[in-house]
């Protein structure tokens, strides 16, 4: 009996364990919220600057989201993780969580619950995202920007004996339009108007009905959408939704009136 219950002991740990492995890899900075949902302001008691503070010590590069990043890293979006503090909060506790989702708005990595029972505010909160970051474990710095490279150019297969020709990726051409195609093109495109909220933008058609609501994130002329896996951003004159749906990745094309 002692036996069996030292390996179910034994299992549960390794499935505690392998579950909380993340793959960090492929990401070479974090971005934090400025303002946190729960707040009213931003970094309203000094909770964004003590979240940077405490990822850096993980060994990240850590920006808010209003700070100007380097281009290496603006250029590369999907290398960057954005972390935010949820709060979880009971009747007389602070209860907090720290997340982090990729440029496609999915959850990528959740600590546990970090808890207070501080009445001010300012001490319950930094108390609290403390002890959600000291859950954090297993999260440690771990870029590789080779991964990239290899994702980019990938290695020559061998199949049944046979070699395939690597799948290189390579960038689109760009095909020079007349100004004529283009103003058609343009003017073909399903109209959108763009309708200010809190940190971003609901884009409506002409029924009304709002078709979007997108979140303005560091980069120019790209934005987060919120019901959605997916971006919005900008392609010369066009207006790209590159989002799933049902596992699928759809890429629709809008003019939007600012």
């Amino acid at each position: 009996m002692t036996k069996k219950y030292s390996f179910l002991l034994f299992i549960l740990l390794s499935i505690s364990a392998f579950t909380q492995n993340i793959n960090l890899d492929q990401y070479q900075c974090i971005v934090v919220a400025n303002k946190f949902d729960f707040l009213k302001q931003p970094d309203q008691y000094q909770t964004s600057s003590l979240t940077k503070f405490l990822l850096k010590k993980k060994g990240f590069r850590v920006f808010l989201d209003n700070e100007k990043l380097p281009k290496e890293i603006a250029s590369n979006r999907c290398s960057v993780l954005f972390a935010d503090v949820i709060e979880e909060s009971g009747m007389l506790t602070s209860k907090v969580s720290i997340q982090f989702k990729d440029c496609y708005g999915k959850l990528v990595y959740k600590s546990k619950t970090g808890k207070s029972k501080l009445k001010e505010y300012k001490k319950a909160y930094q108390e609290a995202i403390r002890k959600a970051y000291e859950t954090m474990e297993d999260f440690e710095y771990s870029y590789n920007v080779s991964l990239i490279v290899k994702e980019e150019k990938k290695e020559t297969k061998e199949i049944k004996g046979h070699v395939t020709t690597p799948k290189v990726i390579v960038a689109p051409q760009i095909v020079k339009e007349t100004t004529s195609q283009l103003t058609e093109k343009i003017a073909n495109l399903k109209i959108l108007y763009a309708q200010s909220i809190e940190n971003g933008f609901q884009l409506v058609n002409t029924k009304p009905e709002v078709v979007f609501k997108i979140l303005i994130t560091n980069l120019k002329d790209v934005y987060i959408i919120t019901d959605k896996n997916g971006i919005f951003y900008k392609v010369g004159e066009q207006w790209i939704a590159e989002y799933y749906e049902n596992n699928k990745l759809q890429q629709v094309e809008y003019q939007i009136k600012f």
